[in-house]
């Protein structure tokens, strides 16, 4: 099944009431099929490379698994990723593997929608459970038990499009690294030269839009903010920290104008930034010949070196009437071999397999320098995107209320007052 139904109204409705309801039964029965089993796992990917690999992995598999009659991945829409799958569980039409997003991942892993995997995962010969850095298990874990393997670990990071720079008379990105000069600030200085000089961006946050404020992660960690606490219970937008970082941003995109601001676009791929943040696999919208660029870690903020990472889960879901077989082809599609082949696409959660021999084959355009010095740091370290219960609830409130912050004269401290006001509600 290689193509998604579209949610009709009563599905949205559904959604919105996520798995609280629809998992509150627990994992399947006991009795399980023992013979022609039908195995589904939904994604949220539709390109052709993704869905052969997956699909040479399955055939591998059920050529010694008889009981296994079919393995199917099933693309969906990314936008409405989340809110498919919880219209399926609450449908009674729930997949027997599913991706996770890591800001869903608090709701999948608290509501009993996924199976324990530990027992299985340890017990397979070969499989080597220990290799699973801690950083990447931590968001799928629950009580000690593991709920979802961290499938894609990938560091954000910054592109630099040495050809701008050089057209604006500044450093080339090497040379601002070894003269100590990465920091927001260096960053927001350039960039409006860049601007000055050249008339394109100098920084983009890719993704971010004034809509998707998580992707300001990537920049608000530099200051040790955080949007909420530890266990999630009180808002932290209003700190000081939070307020100096929004401080920063609006300075960039209304004063020093070295950020685009509302409205405004700028693709650093097509050339038109001298800067941008992204996850490393965006390297493969860099044309051949196209600009002289260069990978660096995040800027420096007031606290220092920091790294920010996006991730997915798979996980066996409890309506499934295959849990423990799902498990076992879960098993075997994250070995240590099927994962060194799924590095050509996703970073690794195995501790043997971050290297730069390994991730290079991921990452052709990457030289080994980058990799070991960018991406295998950021992903050892990083901190993944913000996460919470009910995240759909209030990314919606979070972005209503810093719809706010984006005007030039906004009062930063009382718009970040009154995000909290909003949420806290829900936390």
């Amino acid at each position: 099944m290689r193509s998604a139904k579209p949610l009709t109204a009563a599905a949205l409705l559904a959604a919105t009431a996520f798995v609280a309801t629809a998992c509150a039964g627990g994992p399947a029965p006991d009795a399980e099929p023992a013979e022609d089993i039908d195995l589904r796992m939904t994604v949220w990917t539709s390109n052709e490379d993704h869905l052969a690999l997956f699909d040479s992995i399955a055939e591998e598999y059920m050529a010694d698994h008889p009981e296994i009659a079919s393995i199917t991945f099933d693309p969906l829409p990314f936008d409405d990723y989340t809110s498919t799958v919880t219209t399926q569980l609450a449908g009674g039409n729930a997949p027997d593997l599913a991706w996770i997003l890591e800001n869903a991942a608090p709701d999948f892993v608290s509501s009993g929608a996924l199976v324990s995997l530990n027992e299985v995962l340890e017990s397979t010969q070969g499989y080597d459970f220990d290799d699973l850095a801690p950083s990447a298990t931590a968001l799928w874990e629950s009580e000690g038990e593991l709920l979802a393997y961290p499938f894609s670990t990938s560091p954000f990071v910054v592109f630099a499009n040495d050809d701008l720079l050089a057209q604006a008379g500044q450093p080339t990105s090497a040379q601002l690294l070894a003269d100590d000069r990465w920091t927001w600030e260096d960053v927001d200085a350039i960039g409006a030269a860049v601007r000055g000089a050249t008339g394109n961006a100098g920084f983009v946050i890719r993704d971010f839009e004034y809509l998707n404020w998580d992707y300001l992660s990537t920049v608000w960690n530099g200051w040790g903010a955080e949007p909420w606490s530890e266990d999630g219970a009180t808002c932290m937008f209003a700190e000081d920290e939070m307020v100096e970082a929004f401080e920063f941003l609006h300075d960039a995109a209304f004063t020093s104008q070295s950020m685009p601001g509302p409205g405004t676009t700028a693709d650093f791929f097509a050339g038109e930034a001298a800067f941008t943040v992204t996850q490393i696999s965006r390297a493969n919208l860099l044309e051949e010949g196209g600009f002289a660029w260069n990978l660096l870690p995040l800027p420096e903020g007031p606290v220092g070196e920091y790294s920010v990472t996006g991730q997915a889960g798979i996980g066996v879901m409890s309506q499934s009437e295959n849990t423990q077989a799902a498990a076992e082809f879960l098993a075997f599609f994250t070995n240590p071999d099927n994962a060194e082949k799924l590095a050509a696409y996703f970073p690794p959660p195995r501790t043997s397999l971050l290297t730069a021999e390994t991730l290079s084959a991921a990452n052709p355009l990457l030289s080994e320098e980058q990799i070991e010095s960018v991406v295998v740091p950021g992903i050892e370290n990083g901190q993944v995107r913000p996460s919470h219960t009910d995240s759909a609830e209030i990314a919606q409130q979070v972005r209503a209320s810093l719809d706010e912050l984006w005007v030039p004269d906004a009062d930063i401290p009382a718009v970040l007052e009154a995000t909290c006001a909003a949420i806290d509600p829900l936390l």
